[in-house]
């Protein structure tokens, strides 16, 4: 069974999906970071893979990427960097990505390289729904990873039913029409929109995602969804950290879960 499917039969609530880029702060940090977090007792780790042209990406991501991209970071480096993940934890592992880096890579390359390492799941925020299911569903469904799409406040009750039918994992969740990016508190139409999705009672499990950053919102969001999806503000701490890392990371996830 998948590691995303085992973890959300053990734990209902309060899931804490942790997003990291793959090479920042420095180079060979992924490992120590996935460890860390591990540790720490987040529940899904989510390793973006970084990109030239992020399209969903804030600011505080995008200079993350831009940052590994220019420390050395590729798909083959962080394969390489991944080969040996698994005999050191069991953690459910997303990569977070882009199509075309799918495509550049070559698609049976990439997922093949995603099973060696141990991957669980792909969040592809720029692949159509329709071009998923045509030209890519039976390869990864056979590869056994899950694929996770997005939905919006703008996303219709139609297409959130199509997608409930196709994805595997959970569903996630973006809290706002917007690019990513730390908030500190949620909005009411957000909530609206949050209570809106939890009222459609959808197969897979949710997780919000977009503006997760402190405890209140973290709090919030599990109201109204298995969990929420923490990255801007990991990324903002990890790069203010540096060294010390291991530590640091522990107290940012009791901070985020109010321990």
């Amino acid at each position: 069974m998948n590691r995303i499917d085992q973890m959300f039969q053990k734990k209902k609530g309060e899931i804490l999906n942790i997003y990291f880029t793959a090479g920042f702060p420095e180079l060979n940090d992924t490992e120590e970071i996935i460890l860390a977090l591990d540790r720490a007792g987040v529940d899904v780790i989510e390793i973006g893979m970084p990109y030239s042209d992020p399209m969903a990406d804030g600011p505080t991501i995008q200079e993350s990427g831009s940052q590994a991209l220019k420390n050395g970071m590729t798909l083959d480096v962080l394969f390489n960097q991944l080969k040996v993940i698994r005999s050191k934890t069991q953690i459910p592992l997303l990569f977070m990505g882009y199509l075309n880096q799918m495509m550049q890579y070559g698609v049976d390359r990439f997922l093949n390289a995603c099973v060696a390492v141990g991957i669980d799941g792909l969040i592809i925020p720029d692949l159509p729904v329709d071009i998923y299911e045509l030209e890519l569903q039976e390869k990864i469904e056979k590869s056994g990873l899950h694929i996770i799409f997005l939905i919006t406040p703008q996303t219709s009750e139609a297409r959130v039913k199509k997608i409930d039918e196709l994805a595997g994992g959970f569903i996630y969740m973006v809290s706002n029409a917007s690019i990513t990016g730390a908030k500190s508190e949620i909005t009411n139409a957000q909530l609206d929109y949050f209570a809106r999705i939890n009222a459609m009672n959808l197969k897979n499990p949710r997780l919000i995602g977009f503006g997760i950053s402190n405890h209140q919102t973290f709090n919030q969001a599990c109201q109204f969804a298995q969990g929420a999806i923490v990255g801007s503000a990991f990324i903002k701490h990890i790069s203010q950290h540096g060294n010390a890392l291991k530590n640091s990371i522990q107290e940012f996830v009791s901070q985020l879960r109010g321990n």
